[in-house]
């Protein structure tokens, strides 16, 4: 009998349910519908984050939250993903997300603060578990089509993030006006990526007669200790990346639209801007991998995604309006790099799909915890200096660490690799 200590070859990993070459479409397919939602929920809060602020009377660093939660979120409940895979699989674990997704987006339909605050948490976590589980479901499916794959996981992304963020504002016109129903209509797609998943959810699981876990699932035995991984140079590195950029990532996602509003532009306007933005990350998203695993020095991809954030960051700060697309198309191009970038190296740093799922939970667990600071932050900053230079500049001066931890992350070696 097959132990679950060993990986399964790629003949298998597509399990009983379907086989072959349609077997690979469906599983891919069902990963990318569900990386499509995975920003959708948080992307389209901010261009109408300055609606909700007017009709429910909530200070900047309020209305904040309702980015800043689900970043938080990410981080605090990314722990509990290994346990859960134990329990129900990585693929049925995954549908679970998408339907808990849909029931976060709905909650929000409700009145008043409650719903709006209890949804958003419901949203954080349910991406949480998504975000760990998906690279080792990749590595698991794909180990064959890694690089491919990781493309095309943070090009689901991105592509979510750009159809949330461009989309909205005209859902408020169709809702006749109201924000709630605009980012109600969210939970549609959440529902649709689930539909897509019930291929691989419908055999009954397999479990280990002495653990009782599900053999489509992150082994226990084995695995690497957390403890160790704390103490690896390699997995701090790629946490770190994944933190920083995910800062100014939400950052950017959340007050982006406000700047642009507070510059004389209008609302459809301002949430084009971040739509087009996103737009070029897809394409940044999608090729950078397979540039990076053929560029020396490997750092250099790293290089240019942080010249292009920073570079786009400062130019927001001195004349937002008048080359906005030259900005915004470099902030698309840099973040999407690099979003693309720490998502892949938490697969090539780690050996196998076992590590892969800690390395995950490590950097998403307490690189997002660190992320939450970034909408916040950044929004207290513009209160307490009435305008967005210093907000933006001090963005910046977090891409200076980005770019260390990115240099460092970049470094040929997997994590407790003993003779790196």
């Amino acid at each position: 009998m097959t132990s679950l200590l060993q990986e399964p070859t790629p003949r298998t990993r597509l399990g009983t349910g379907v086989r072959g070459r349609l077997g690979t479409a469906v599983t891919a397919i069902g990963l990318l519908a569900a990386a499509f939602n995975l920003r959708t929920g948080v992307a389209s809060v901010g261009p109408v984050l300055s609606d909700i602020k007017a009709d429910l009377g909530l200070s900047e660093v309020v209305v904040s939250l309702l980015t800043t939660i689900p970043v938080v979120a990410f981080g605090a409940f990314a722990f509990v993903a290994p346990a859960l895979t134990r329990r129900l699989g990585l693929h049925r674990l995954l549908g679970t997300t998408m339907l808990a997704l849909a029931a976060g987006i709905a909650l929000r339909l409700g009145p008043g603060l409650a719903g709006l605050f209890t949804g958003t948490v419901v949203i954080g976590a349910s991406i949480a578990i998504a975000n760990v589980i998906m690279p080792a479901a990749i590595n698991r499916d794909f180990s064959h089509r890694v690089g491919l794959m990781m493309g095309l996981y943070a090009t689901a992304l991105s592509v979510g993030a750009a159809f949330a963020a461009g989309a909205t504002v005209p859902l408020l016109a169709w809702a006749g006006g109201g924000w709630r129903p605009a980012l109600g209509m969210w939970a549609v797609p959440a529902l649709i990526a689930f539909a897509a998943l019930v291929p691989r959810l419908r055999p009954a699981p397999v479990r280990d007669p002495r653990t009782r876990d599900v053999a489509d699932a992150l082994p226990e035995a084995g695995e690497p200790s957390v403890r160790a991984l704390m103490h690896d140079p390699v997995a701090w590195a790629v946490t770190a990346l994944m933190g920083l950029q995910s800062m100014s990532y939400y950052a950017a996602l959340t007050w982006v639209p406000t700047l642009f509003q507070d510059a004389g532009t209008d609302t459809d306007t301002a949430g084009w801007m971040l739509s087009y933005s996103a737009l070029l990350g897809i394409a940044a998203s999608l090729v950078t991998p397979a540039i990076a695993r053929r560029t020396r020095p490997a750092w250099l991809p790293v290089a240019v995604a942080v010249v292009l954030t920073a570079s786009a960051f400062i130019g927001l700060a001195v004349a937002p309006v008048p080359a906005a697309y030259v900005w915004m198309t470099m902030l698309g191009l840099g973040q999407g790099a690099s979003l693309s970038l720490s998502l892949t190296y938490i697969v090539w740093r780690s050996p196998d799909a076992r590590h892969t799922g800690h390395v995950s939970m490590m950097a998403q667990g307490l690189g997002y915890l660190m992320a939450g600071s970034g909408p916040i932050g950044l929004g207290a900053l513009h209160t307490a200096t009435r305008g967005w230079t210093i907000p933006l500049l001090a963005l910046v001066g977090l891409l200076v660490l980005q770019l260390w931890a990115g240099v460092l992350a970049s470094r040929e070696r997997h994590v407790l690799d003993t003779h790196g």
